[in-house]
């Protein structure tokens, strides 16, 4: 998001309150898994694929929230926008704005590149057509609440023109060889002209059909260092009421889906994301069933 040239910052303060929400690992244990890394990518890998090509079968409600704040963390200003994510009639995957307050956003403003982090980069896939495009450097492994995590540093091999990657890392389950949470940024940034930056995320995932992992909450606090200042900001993200979409025509996203034999199934009650709460401090659990 850009900087909007109206706005009047005190960097000085902002940068000595930037304590940023999302966190990395903080709990690695130096332990080597019992199988060989690169099989484990690509375990991974197919995995995902699997998971991106079953989440296309889904209709869901994102809930999409930017905030700007005081060094203190005080709202002064937000943009929010709900969309529905369903298909038309002849099964092509749509983005419905249903919820768009009037933008009150300070200092800054959204882009393309915003909007299209929501869309691909903070629900991040990595699947056998992505795998290749990134370097991946095992770590460790760590809990995210029960559940035994490998722990990957995921970064772009190069940066291609008008091309969007994750880098960060990712908590792989030790069992299904699924991504249960993903910590990092979107690049690439703007630095010159018209700078373009992007705060720093974390994104949970939880088990919605009891088989694969689906994105359900993002959450984050950073600070933006414009060249002419800081900017403090909150993003907070749902992905809320996944259900499979009931159609007889052929479904198209990415790849080609049959779903003439799907049926609608709701998450459970104890699977929800957790509400939206600017003061929310512990992360969503994130349960098996």
């Amino acid at each position: 998001m850009p900087l909007k040239k109206s706005a009047y910052l005190a960097s000085i303060l902002l940068m000595v309150c930037s304590a940023v929400f999302a966190q990395g690992p903080s709990h690695l244990r130096n332990e080597q898994p019992s199988i060989p890394v690169d099989e484990i990518i690509r375990k991974l890998a197919e995995k995902e694929k699997q998971f991106k090509i079953a989440r296309a079968n889904y209709i869901y409600r994102q809930d999409n929230r930017v905030q700007t704040l005081t060094a203190d963390d005080r709202v002064t200003g937000e943009w929010h926008e709900v969309w529905d994510i369903t298909f038309d009639p002849r099964g092509k995957r749509v983005e419905r704005v249903v919820s768009a307050p009037p933008n009150t956003l300070q200092g800054i403003s959204m882009t393309k590149e915003d909007l299209d982090n929501f869309r691909e980069i903070q629900p991040f896939v990595l699947t056998t057509d992505d795998v290749g495009k990134y370097s991946l450097k095992y770590l460790g492994k760590e809990k995210v609440d029960e559940i035994d995590c490998f722990v990957f540093d995921v970064a772009p091999k190069t940066i291609e023109k008008n091309q969007r990657y994750f880098q960060g890392q990712v908590w792989v389950d030790d069992r299904d060889f699924q991504i249960v949470k993903t910590y990092g940024k979107p690049v690439p940034e703007i630095r010159k002209g018209d700078e373009n930056l992007f705060p720093r995320f974390e994104t949970y995932r939880e088990q919605i059909d009891g088989k694969y992992w689906f994105p359900t909450y993002t959450r984050s606090l950073d600070t933006l260092n414009f060249s002419s200042g800081a900017k403090r900001i909150r993003q907070i993200v749902k992905y809320e009421n996944y259900k499979q979409f009931q159609s007889d025509v052929k479904l198209t996203f990415g790849d080609a889906v049959d779903n003439d034999s799907s049926k609608g199934t709701a998450p459970s009650g104890d699977n929800k994301a957790p509400a939206l709460d600017p003061n929310l401090k512990s992360a969503p659990n994130t349960k098996k069933k």
